[in-house]
């Protein structure tokens, strides 16, 4: 067979779970740091959105220019294929804001203008002047950027590139086919990125919109806008009085949380783990109570458990006094019965009897008292041992258990009254151990009336075993309920019968006790109700 230790499995400490417990609480602010994409993307389409509006405005009031100078000749670009052409049944036609920053619509910073193949048509610039007071007044709100094209993609109003070429952009070359489009791109120039960029890619970032101005299905300019979405370290940063306040707030209440946890869970759990290393070394100053328990179930496990291995220590040190008192106790009589067989034996093996006919006879007879109290005594420790064992639902009727007893006396004087017709908690086969015990050393010190009184005393019944016997001396009063102590050894009293009685009082919730009085002897006993 294999000695081999089982490795022990790993468990977390109390402690441990509790800091990872307060550490993780203290970490949700952090780890919403990581959420900050999507709402860097929600102000991104916030954005988007306000430039769509924007747009739209000035397409509109750009389209009724141009419209004006229909007559004059004025040229207008690419025509919108059929698919392409809005249906004029729809009363609206939303343009919703698509750009999406954890996706791939983040390009580099926007292209320079490059010179224009040809310069605009003067009608277009014409247009363009009378819209540039607008533009102005709007950027003053919006902090937007505007520019406006004719259908060539040429600026032709704006703060600057005016007169320049923008058709090679991706979205402008888009809207001068006549779809919208929008682009996000880097503010700064092709560089690595700061650090804090991999929490916030909303930092140093453009939205741009292209809007296409239609007159007749055919693109008659592009308004172009730019703007910097809002930042949430921006943000952060203005507001970082409370945001200090709030980390603190939270590192405050973890770790008044961890004190409230220490207080109530780890102190006393310690505590109490050190008693039962304690108690496991013997200490008997262990049993006392707990300093601080923490909780109310705690305090309930922390009593039970002291209270049993207080109530195991006692069990442990009655045992130990018990073997040691039983082992006297069988040693006088092993000894005496021991000696007497070897004085026998050694006189049948000699060729003379070196006893005599009535030395052999006291011998047996010696041996045979002996052997007799060795049963007596086997007897009693049956009777101990039945006595501690836990009760099952017992009850008997006080008056059914005194005519046993008086059936097993019936040569002497027992009275009884009282509650006579209450049950108790116990079965009759004890109760009647308990009287018989009481009445049969009642009896051995010449006892000659016996009396019984019974009382209702809630929860339990009274009883009152009095005798006009011998009284008991003060020097053993106090000593009579000790296992094996007895003052008739001489005549084969045993010394348990009041330890039996004790015992089984005691099991099955009850009492007894001795009673002062001035003549013979008093013990009061407390039966449980049934």
């Amino acid at each position: 067979m294999s000695n081999t230790p089982v490795r022990e499995k790993w468990r977390p400490s109390l402690g441990l779970v509790i800091f990872t417990v307060l550490a993780s609480v203290a970490a949700l602010p952090l780890v919403g740091l990581f959420f900050f994409r999507l709402y860097d993307n929600q102000l991104i389409r916030q954005t988007q959105a306000e430039l769509i509006a924007q747009s739209r405005v000035l397409a509109a009031v750009y389209a009724r220019e141009v419209t004006a100078r229909l007559g004059k000749g004025i040229v207008l670009g690419a025509e919108l294929p059929p698919e392409a052409r809005p249906d004029p049944e729809d009363r609206v036609t939303p343009i919703r804001p698509a750009l999406d920053l954890a996706g791939n619509d983040l390009l580099m910073r926007r292209p320079d203008a490059r010179p224009a193949a040809a310069p605009a048509d003067p009608l277009y610039v014409e247009i363009g002047a009378n819209l540039m007071p607008i533009v102005l007044e709007t950027q003053k709100v919006t902090l937007a950027g505007f520019r406006i094209l004719d259908p060539n993609g040429v600026v032709i109003a704006g703060r600057h590139e005016v007169g320049e070429s923008l058709a090679h952009i991706e979205e402008i070359a888009a809207a001068l086919k006549g779809q919208y489009h929008a682009a996000l791109r880097i503010r700064k120039p092709d560089k690595t990125p700061p650090p804090i960029y991999s929490i916030s890619r909303g930092v140093g970032v453009h939205v741009f919109s292209a809007m296409p101005v239609l007159v007749d299905n055919r693109v008659a300019g592009v308004i172009y806008t730019s703007r910097t979405p809002s930042n949430i370290f921006d943000h952060l940063y203005q507001e970082r009085g409370k945001f200090i306040l709030a980390a603190l707030t939270v590192i405050a209440g973890t770790a008044l949380i961890g004190m409230v946890f220490s207080r109530t869970i780890t102190r006393p759990m310690h505590e109490l783990v050190g008693r039962v290393e304690r108690i496991g070394r013997g200490d008997r100053d262990a049993f006392r109570p707990l300093a601080h328990y923490g909780t109310r179930e705690f305090a309930r496990l922390s009593k039970s458990f002291l209270g049993m291995a207080e109530q195991l220590s006692r069990r442990s040190d009655y045992i130990a006094t018990f073997s040691a008192h039983l082992t006297h106790e069988l040693k006088s009589p092993l000894t005496s019965i021991k000696g007497a067989a070897e004085l026998l034996l050694e006189s049948l093996q000699s060729h003379t009897p070196t006893l005599t006919r009535m030395e052999q006879k006291n011998f047996v007879s010696n041996i045979l008292g002996d052997a007799e109290r060795l049963e007596t005594m086997t007897q009693r420790l049956r009777e101990l041992a039945r006595a501690e064992g836990s009760p099952q639902n017992e009850s008997s009727e006080l008056g059914v258990v005194v005519s046993g007893l008086t059936s097993r006396f019936p040569t002497r004087a027992i009275a009884a009254s009282g509650c006579l017709d209450r049950s108790i908690g116990m079965s009759m086969e004890k109760a009647l151990i308990v009287l018989t015990h009481l009445v049969d050393n009642a009896i051995r010190h010449n006892a000659k009336q016996i009396r019984l009184e019974a009382a209702n005393d809630d929860p339990a019944i009274r009883m009152i075993v009095s005798n006009d016997g011998d009284p008991i001396s003060e020097a053993n009063r106090d000593r009579i309920f000790d296992a094996f102590f007895t003052t008739r050894r001489d005549t084969g009293g045993t010394g348990m019968g009041l330890a039996i009685v004790r015992a089984i009082m005691a099991s099955h919730g009850g009492s007894i006790e001795l009673k002062p009085t001035e003549q013979g002897t008093v013990f009061e006993l407390r039966f449980p109700a049934a």
